[in-house]
């Protein structure tokens, strides 16, 4: 059984492409592309399923056309609707040399809707369930939950984060 801890989210599909079973999918790492792992993993009722990847081809720099094995069809298509999209960590750390894939945003500035800018992430902490941010925030540690819901946009170019903190979180 897979287990949420061994995985990372890549990215989410969006709607069905056409009519023989093509999904838009957007992504954040391309680490797909990279690998010889033949599947991507969705949250199915609870449970991460992987589904085998028939082929793919690129429509720009962050989306991509996924045709998975047996989804032949609109409607099939129509169940992956929405769904995040994940991928095993064993792939990713062999093949990009991270030693966790949280790494990736050590150096990016936080900057909160609210706040303005916190300061830069120096550790990602994913030693528990809830992976944190470590940001240091004019010399004091700032522990910030790294999920979903908090991120508004990733700027990969200038290495910002954009985040909606709830207020209070930063008062801990």
């Amino acid at each position: 059984m897979i287990e949420r801890d061994e995985l990372i989210k890549i990215g989410r599909f969006n709607k069905p492409h056409g009519v023989k079973g093509e999904l838009s999918f957007t992504f954040t790492d391309d680490v797909f592309d990279r690998t010889d792992c033949p599947y991507i993993v969705c949250e199915i009722d609870g449970i991460f399923v992987p589904f085998f990847i028939e082929e793919y081809r690129f429509k720009s720099d962050t989306t991509a056309l996924l045709k998975l094995e047996d989804v032949d069809n609109e409607t099939e298509a129509r169940a992956f609707s929405l769904l995040d999209v994940y991928f095993p960590k064993s792939y990713y750390d062999t093949t990009t040399g991270q030693e966790a894939p949280g790494d990736y945003f050590i150096g990016f500035t936080v900057v909160d809707n609210a706040r303005g800018e916190l300061g830069e992430i120096v550790a990602v902490d994913d030693t528990t369930e809830n992976v944190l941010f470590e940001i240091d925030y004019a010399g004091r540690e700032l522990l910030v939950p790294a999920v979903d819901e908090f991120v508004c946009e990733i700027d990969e170019k200038n290495r910002r984060l954009y985040m909606n903190i709830p207020e209070g979180l930063l008062d801990l």
